[in-house]
Order: C-alpha cells, then structure tokens, then sequence
C-alpha cells in the first residue's frame, strides 16, 4: 500500500455502485450534457423558419420499379410481401455504419444510397389493400392486378417534437432532414404511410383471412420478428426463402435503367483506374503502399459514386495469389505485379466490379508478360462463347481449356491436358480455384439465390450482365512450379452486357493487352 494504509483502515471515496443502479441501456446518455429544463425544450422547438418548398421530382427508375414489382408479385398471388430495407448496425457503441438499404429493397423502390432505413415496403394483395380498389384512392401505387404497393416508412418530425434535437440516429438536428411521406410519394410512384401503421397493416386478414405473409430473410430481424408473431398459427405454405429466391431472380435480366446504371457504375470505375496509376510512385514510397492504392480508389468511388461496391483488393506481389486480399498494408515494390480489384457503386446501389493487374514500374518483365497473356488468352475465349444460346456453364469451361493448355505447354501439369480438364482430374484448377463468371448488379455477387438451373446451367440471354475473371495464381512456396513463376499473381476481369447479337465489354475502356497497358501507364504517369 503505497499511502500507507492497511487494507483494515482503508475506505472508498465513494461507496461501490450497486448492480442494477442504472440500466445498461440508459448508460449511453451518462456523457450527455445537454439541459432538459422545460425553458430549454420550449426555447430550441420555437422560432424556425417555414421550410424549403419540396423538390422532390419522380425518379427515373419509378416505371421500371413498378414493372419488378409486377413480375414479383406475379408469383406470390394473394400473399402479404413483405421487403424491408433494413435498419442501421452498430459500428462501435453507439456509432452506426453507414446506412445501405437492403438490394431487394432499393431493386423494387429506386431508392439508394443511404435513403430510408427502417422503411418497408409492403405488396398487399388487392382484395385486401385497405378495402379499397386497386390503385386506392388516389388511383396510384398499382403495382399490378395482383398486389398494391405501400411504403412504410419513418417521416420527417416536426421541429416541436424532442426527436428533433435528441435522437441522435434519426433527429434532424443532428442528421438532416428526412423526406416526407409526400415527398416519397412523389419519387417513388408508391403509396406511403407511417412506419407506425405497420404492424396492423401486416396482421390484417392472416391466418383464418387467408392471408399469408413472406418476409425477406435477414433484411431486418425487427420486421421478421413481428412477421413471425403475427403468423405464429399460420398454417405453413408460402417461404421466406422462396421469396428471396424470386427477389434474386428478378434480377438475372437487367432491364434499361439497370443497363444505364452499370455503365455508370463502370465509367467511374475506370476513372478511377487511372487515379491508382497515378497515385503508384507515392504508393513505392509508403511502407503501406497498398493501403495508398485502397484509399485512393476508396476516395474516388466516395467522390463520384456511393461507396465502393466491395472491400478493394489492393495486392502487390505475392499478396496477389491470395484471391481475396483485403488487408491491404503490404508494401509495392518496382518489378513487382499489382492486382487492383475494385468496382464503384453509384448512388443507386449498382456496382462495377473490375480487375486489372498492372507493372509497378510500367513495364512487364518476359515471365510476367507470358502468365498475363495466358489470362488474357482464356479472358479472350469466355468472351467468344459468352453469347445468347450458350449456357453460362460454357463461359467457365472455355477458359478453363485455355488455362489448362497453357499450363501444359510450361510443363507444369502432372498429366495430360485432356486429362486435366475431365471431371475426374481438374490438375490445373490448382492454378486457379475460383469460378470465371458471376452476375453482376446491385450485388457484387448478384443473383446469389437464384436456382442452379437458372444461374449455372441456364441458356445466357440479352440483358444478363456478369463478370469475365480468369486468372493464375502462382503462390511463393509453390514448390511444383519453376522458381521463375512464384509470386506471381495475375487476374483480369471486365464487365460484359449480353446483347442480342453477342455481347458488349461494359469496361472494354480500361486497357488489357499487356502493350496496351503498358502505353496506358507510361501516359498516365508521364
């Protein structure tokens, strides 16, 4: 006891606090100090200007949504649908992440970005909308004969009310303003109401009504658990799991505003492409060189866009044969390969996803040129076959024939090519494990629960848009290939729109033939 005190005369300052003294959940406002007299509450909610008149304008995505609601709600006839666009999530605390509205959600309503949470939107079966005809009563939100849309969402409180200055998450004091019900209206094309009528308006009719009720699952577990409440005697039929199936495969056929915003999304991206070479002689001096490439993208996709579409995969040398490097605080050194993997995500929620693996110093060396060309040969051959009446499967196996031949002629397969490429063998995948293709949307995995025979093994239509991704991956301790080709990792990926007649290389700007890149960078670095 440095004071000198024994543990027999020694006493706290204070006396120990009491388990159960103060809520836990109250103890978050303990640093709060801001006055709660009834002079200050009167004083803070009086003497505000009229606000600004609205201009709030239908979006351009509205006739396009309602279509999607349509052919959804065209499968689920006389059931309650239910999609919320999910609610904020903790950061830290009582810090939240930046709000994302759940893809179902934003597919259906054209709202993006970080509008609305908590708001739900709602397809009531027609017979049952409120009593009312279709089109209620103002003859909007139809949404088909089947469903009439409503918006449930949380309104904008009025400058008298406490949330105004004291909710922190939704106050408009301390996060701006949120639109009104009218305004949502208005862009949206749907019908709106208060979050508050919500529940009754899900119970209405369930169970002996003949209703049932399909909630997207794990959208937002606050919705879910009323859903569940309310359908508790509900006899089972309809899924959850059903509905985001549909909600997946609405999805595979990218309707015009969609195709827009992919070229958007993919514009910026490759925008932003060329911010990375720029930045690359800062990157070679910081002792976290990737971290620099990663927040340049980052801040580009924030300038131009919402956010990036996914973690940047920013991987210089042999961080570039781990597939998903998202650490990113490796050094980039001269002579090396650095496999940039980013995409932006507009404002709509649409995302590019594009990879090009680049020379630090401008220039590939013979061995990285000969792994490079091999990825673009069979890049090259997915594109070929990558054409309406193909089936989807078919782009993977044409790469992967490329590949293996390549592999092959280096020596490095244990058997023959033919071999390799049979089911029973798939040597050559050791190279490279990961699929060609995947669809690509408001996800950057889109369409993720689509039925096998409606993603792998379908017939590939106009109006599908997905990833072409090669690659090789040839890992440092990779002791059944030459010293010459460990550590190096090399991936290519573009973003192609399935035409009528062929296909279009959305991101066809951003160069990839290897003199093409390398001319590329030596202009942009000057």
């Amino acid at each position: 006891m440095t004071d000198g005190q024994t543990p027999e005369t020694s006493a706290p300052a204070h006396p120990a606090p009491q388990p159960g003294d103060q809520p836990l959940e109250s103890r978050g406002s303990n640093r709060s100090q801001r006055p709660d007299s009834r002079a200050f509450t009167e004083f803070i909610t009086s003497g505000w200007g009229p606000r600004p008149a609205t201009t709030a304008a239908p979006s351009p995505a509205a006739p396009y949504t309602a279509v999607r609601r349509a052919r959804l709600g065209a499968q689920f006839p006389g059931a309650r649908v239910v999609v919320p666009a999910g609610s904020f999530k903790v950061r830290s605390n009582d810090t939240d992440y930046r709000f994302r509205p759940h893809s179902a959600f934003a597919h259906l309503t054209g709202l993006g970005a970080e509008q609305e949470p908590d708001a739900v939107l709602v397809l009531h079966p027609v017979d049952d909308a409120h009593g009312d005809a279709p089109g209620g009563e103002d003859g909007e939100a139809v949404t088909s004969a089947t469903h009439r849309a409503v918006l449930y969402v949380r309104p904008l409180a009025g400058r008298d009310t406490e949330e105004f200055f004291s909710d922190s998450r939704y106050g408009e004091f301390w996060v701006g303003a949120r639109p009104t019900l009218d305004d949502l209206a208005t862009v949206t094309g749907i019908e709106t109401a208060h979050l508050d009528d919500l529940r009754d308006a899900l119970a209405k009719d369930v169970g002996d009504g003949g209703v049932q009720l399909v909630v997207v699952p794990d959208a937002d577990e606050t919705v879910e658990a009323v859903v569940e409440e309310i359908r508790a005697a509900e006899d089972a039929g309809l899924t959850d799991a059903r509905l985001a199936e549909a909600l997946s495969e609405l999805r595979l056929l990218k309707d015009e505003h969609e195709v827009a915003q992919m070229r958007e999304a993919v514009d910026a991206t490759i925008a932003g492409f060329a911010e990375v070479v720029r930045a690359l002689p800062r990157a070679t001096a910081h002792r976290r060189g990737e971290r620099v490439i990663e927040s340049t993208f980052g801040a580009h996709a924030r300038e131009e866009g919402n956010a990036v579409g996914y973690e940047t995969i920013a991987a210089s040398g042999e961080h570039a044969t781990t597939l998903h490097w998202t650490d990113n605080d490796g050094q980039v050194r001269a002579g090396d390969l650095v496999l940039v993997d980013a995409g932006v995500e507009v404002d709509s929620l649409y995302t590019a996803d594009v990879t090009r693996t680049l020379p630090v110093d401008g220039t590939f060396t013979d061995v990285q040129r000969r792994v490079y060309q091999a990825v673009l040969d069979a890049a090259d051959a997915a594109f070929a076959v990558a054409v309406p009446g193909h089936r989807f499967r078919d782009v993977h196996a044409a790469a992967m024939e490329v590949i293996a031949a390549r592999l092959g002629e280096w020596g490095l397969l244990p058997v023959s090519v033919e071999e390799s490429l049979s089911p029973e063998g798939q040597q050559h995948r050791r190279w490279m494990v990961h699929g060609t293709s995947h669809h690509l949307g408001l996800d950057v995995h889109d369409c993720a629960l689509a039925r096998r025979e409606l993603y792998l093994d379908a017939v590939i239509e106009p109006g599908m848009v997905f990833t072409i991704e090669p690659g090789l991956y040839f890992k440092s301790d990779d002791l059944l290939v030459p010293e010459e080709y460990r550590g190096i990792g090399v991936r290519i990926e573009d973003d192609v729109l399935i035409t009528a007649d062929g296909n279009e290389n959305l991101s066809a700007a951003l160069p990839r033939r290897p003199e093409d890149v390398e001319a590329w960078m030596v202009g942009l670095l000057g």
